[in-house]
């Protein structure tokens, strides 16, 4: 950190720190000391001291979960932050909670994961053409974080797809929520936006273009539920639901079937 980068704990921290990470790996570590949301810091750690009663032996992550998956990633995920008790505590998006054992069974069913269960960091899954990644780091109460916290984390999910551009073809956006923060991310990038700026929906598409003429000028979003418990419990969404939104990802994204 250079001494004009305001400290870990400052709210401009993720503004002046991820414009300059040159490699998803060097954004990955920077997003993992982030402590810019006190609201957040102080929810992450009391999980982690706490603990549900099946986790007693854990070490928990307690910090910001970066993104998961290759740097040169055809097909981006985006959800909309970590549990207290899944990433947060294995340091893994999507990893340790029903949200993503339903997501990892479908990627595995589609073949765009390596196996159908992510438990923790090192378990051997690898993710092909597909990385995954969140508005919001941090563990937020209630899975609710404030249009604040949302705006303070966006550098870093700006920094990642800007990272991502040179292959990235498209993004499967899960829920309304992540679909609202891209949104603005995308259009501050360049990407040129319809209007009125569509509404989410499962199945929703959108083919955006690159409105400053750069090669690989397409993007399409592709909206899908979250494979959040409640809704798979009430079957709002269900898994055949979800591997054909991963499925037309991947095929509109150009990745090979495995």
């Amino acid at each position: 950190m250079s001494p004009s980068t305001p400290p870990e704990d400052d709210p401009g921290f993720p503004a002046a720190t991820a414009p300059h990470t040159a490699t998803a790996a060097g954004l990955d570590a920077a997003v993992a000391t982030c402590r810019a949301c006190p609201r957040l810091v102080a929810w992450r750690e009391e999980a982690a001291r706490t603990k549900r009663k099946a986790y007693l032996d854990w070490e928990y992550w307690a910090r910001p979960v970066p993104g998961f998956g290759p740097a040169d990633a055809a097909l981006a995920i985006t959800g909309l932050a970590p549990a207290a008790h899944g990433g947060n505590r294995t340091g893994r998006v999507f990893t340790g909670d029903p949200s993503g054992d339903a997501l990892f069974a479908a990627l595995h069913d589609v073949g765009l994961a390596s196996q159908a269960v992510a438990t923790h960091r090192g378990d051997g899954l690898e993710l092909y053409g597909v990385r995954i990644t969140m508005p919001v780091h941090c563990a937020p109460p209630g899975n609710r974080p404030t249009t604040a916290e949302r705006d303070t984390c966006r550098p870093w999910l700006a920094r990642e797809l800007e990272l991502l551009r040179p292959t990235l073809r498209t993004v499967v956006v899960l829920g309304g929520f992540a679909w609202q923060a891209l949104l603005p991310v995308l259009a501050g990038a360049g990407w040129c936006l319809p209007r009125p700026r569509p509404a989410f929906g499962h199945g929703t598409e959108v083919l955006l273009v690159d409105v400053r003429g750069r090669d690989h000028g397409e993007l399409r979003l592709v909206g899908g539920y979250h494979p959040s418990q409640r809704n798979m419990f009430t079957r709002t969404l269900t898994p055949a639901m979800l591997r054909d939104v991963l499925q037309r990802g991947a095929e509109t994204a150009g990745l090979p079937r495995r």
